[in-house]
């Protein structure tokens, strides 16, 4: 069976290995120069199975109204006139109920906890190298009221078998002592030793060359533009490459691009409700190896992420819904350097920032679409939110077992099934 992938991010680039290790001859298509340069280029590094509770939550909506004036919130929505946009704000809202944040908790912890272990099986028989750590994940709070927030989903974390404990501040110093200067500011802390993190382009990048070596082909520098179908299958997918309208065949579709999932999808009749979320991300060298942390970081009240990356530091987070430009918003980012600075002052060369911004593709629930969709030969893997890193080898594993008519070993709600 010949498989056509749609998208070279990490999710179609892991999606693409694993069917190619099952036998199936592979092409993978994206519009970019090389593989994970878009919404996988600067991330915030993490395989972070903890990070598990959904954006809607009974929390979110006064928080989000709260923030509705505040250019540098940690979640901004920006209305507009998209139908899109309000449709996904509605079905937020609707998540928001504590019965769907705990079983959307449940979803996410799954796919996490089966991913990471894809991820680790993965990095053993290849040898892959990608700046990864394997010092665990550490919450910490300077609010005592997002503390105490975190305590209920901590626990059915645990349920779950996310073994994220409860800690106190001198505790948490102990872990990371680059948390001292700020000790006396810390109002409690979690931390997950299981979790990891690394650098997801270069994963991408060299798994991607690793796939191209097995026999997998990549078609670069190629505009999707829709496809050709009858009522229940795919025919083919139309492009311009090199300047030249194509039509490219296969036997199966997966479709793995991220926020333009959706856009791709409603060609086919099909509605996906994914909506873009840009999230900002500074890169700094290490200006302070002692002041630097080795120790994965959250800082959940401002929706930051810290991942040390060899000699680098990335911070990443907030999230932004308006629409699909990627235009940076500076207030954004000079908040997170602001931010990252007075937790740690010298622990980076902050005024040496590299700003990003990329579109995580975000679903109401924060549950993503993997599996068949009603099309008999199109199938799903999109719509990871701020998890695609975290996702991607066990979504792509559960898929290609899809793909092969197996149950996946993982208790999910899959799309289809």
């Amino acid at each position: 069976m010949h498989i056509l992938v749609l998208g070279a991010g990490v999710v179609g680039v892991t999606t693409a290995w694993f069917l190619r290790q099952q036998g199936y001859e592979v092409t993978v298509v994206d519009r970019q120069s090389n593989a994970g340069i878009e919404t996988s280029y600067a991330n915030g590094g993490q395989i972070s199975v903890s990070h598990a509770e959904p954006w809607a939550n009974p929390s979110a909506p006064l928080k989000v109204l709260k923030w509705l004036a505040r250019s540098d919130a940690p979640l901004l929505f920006r209305p507009r006139m998209d139908p899109a946009q309000w449709r996904w704000a509605i079905a937020f809202l609707r998540q928001c109920t504590s019965a769907r944040a705990a079983h959307n908790i449940r979803q996410i912890v799954r796919l996490g906890t089966y991913s990471r272990e894809c991820l680790q099986a993965l990095r053993k028989d290849t040898g892959i190298e990608y700046s990864h750590l394997e010092r665990g994940i550490l919450h910490f709070y300077t609010n005592p009221a997002e503390f105490e927030s975190a305590l209920e989903p901590a626990r059915i974390m645990r349920e779950l078998g996310c073994d994220r404990q409860v800690i106190d501040a001198d505790h948490a110093v102990e872990l990371e002592p680059a948390l001292a200067p700020v000790r006396h500011r810390i109002a409690g802390a979690t931390y997950t030793s299981e979790d990891e993190s690394g650098d997801a382009c270069q994963f991408t990048q060299a798994l991607a060359k690793k796939a191209q070596d097995a026999g997998v082909e990549f078609l670069y520098q190629t505009d999707i533009l829709g496809f050709e179908n009858t009522r229940d299958r795919v025919l083919g997918v139309n492009v311009i490459r090199a300047g030249k309208h194509q039509t490219l065949r296969a036997d199966s579709y997966v479709l793995c691009l991220g926020s333009f999932s959706a856009i791709l999808a409603r060609k086919l009749g099909l509605f996906l409700n994914i909506y873009p979320a840009k999230g900002y991300s500074i890169t700094v060298p290490v200006k302070n190896e002692e002041a630097a942390f080795n120790v994965s970081l959250t800082d959940d009240e401002f929706k930051l992420v810290f991942s040390r990356l060899g000699d680098r530091i990335r911070v990443a987070g907030t999230a932004e819904l308006s629409g699909y430009s990627r235009e940076l918003n500076l207030t954004r980012c000079r908040a997170i350097v602001r931010r990252t600075a007075e937790l740690m002052p010298e622990a980076g060369h902050w005024e040496q920032s590299e700003f990003w911004a990329g579109l995580r593709p975000a679903t109401p629930s924060n549950v993503p679409y993997i599996g068949k969709s009603r099309f008999g030969n199109l199938y799903l893997n999109t719509g990871h939110g701020t998890l695609g890193w975290t996702h991607s080898c066990g979504s792509a594993a559960a898929l290609t077992d899809i793909v092969a008519g197996r149950k996946p070993d993982l208790d999910f709600n899959f799309t289809g099934l």
